[in-house]
């Protein structure tokens, strides 16, 4: 008997998603991130990086701009006005001091709740395909600055900034994790999800031949039909939940 998803927990307001690159919260929980909005939740993006090293055929210089546009018209089609970008260099993010440094601060600033992250594992789920270097990275810094943000001695610089500690972070959710705990019921926000992920469509367009929505639709489809086999019936969005609070 597989084991069931839980119900994603309800009883937070603001909500904090940091990962590595345009795209990743479209493939891993923007369905999630439009039901949660239409509850009157706010959920802010913070991006490490520009995504330029994405795709193949247009040289960085000229795909950040075009991936930040993307971006920032994904998020908007799910209910996000609130997007930021870091500038760390696509492809080769390291995790380090510096990096939860910066993540704490965001965390400090935006004060949630809930904090997103995309699959920080060494393996996509099934265990055959390896994670790539920048969500290994952002994904463990994200689960260390979360305490970070939270503890004063800890980067006292940004207490002189006006960023006191927050520890109001009650639940870290990662989205594409291969350990999946809870999951939320996404049915409400699959047509902006496919709009949402469409809007990547430059990049989308150099990874398939097939029709952009066709292929934002299936792929979507696809994965929230695979939750539903563990979410009584319900397709959805799984994530896996630390509680931290």
């Amino acid at each position: 008997m597989t084991e069931q998803l839980a119900e994603m927990p309800t009883d937070w307001r603001r909500a904090l998603a940091i990962v590595a690159h345009p795209d990743d919260l479209e493939y891993g929980g923007s369905a999630a991130v439009a039901a949660w909005t239409d509850e009157g939740r706010e959920c802010a993006y913070l991006l490490a990086s520009f995504g330029e090293a994405g795709i193949d055929t247009i040289g960085p210089a000229e795909a950040a701009p075009l991936r930040e546009r993307e971006q920032r018209d994904s998020a908007a089609a799910v209910g996000v006005t609130s997007v930021e970008f870091l500038g760390h260099l696509d492809g080769v993010i390291e995790y380090g001091v510096q990096l939860r440094r910066e993540f704490a601060a965001a965390i400090r600033r935006h004060r949630p709740e809930l904090v997103i992250t995309l699959n920080h594992h060494d393996t996509w789920p099934g265990g055959t395909h390896w994670n790539t270097p920048d969500h290994r990275a952002v994904g463990r810094a994200v689960l260390d600055a979360v305490a970070d943000a939270g503890n004063r001695w800890i980067f006292p610089d940004l207490v002189e900034d006006g960023l006191p500690p927050w520890q109001g972070v009650r639940y870290v959710a990662v989205a594409g994790s291969p350990h999946p705990t809870h999951a939320v019921d996404a049915r409400a926000g699959l047509e902006r999800a496919v709009r949402s992920l469409l809007c990547h469509r430059t990049y989308i367009q150099a990874l398939t031949r097939d029709d952009p929505e066709t292929y934002c639709r299936t792929f979507l489809e696809g994965s929230m039909a695979a939750v539903a086999e563990r979410f009584g019936g319900r397709p959805g969005v799984a994530f896996e939940l630390f509680v931290t609070g």
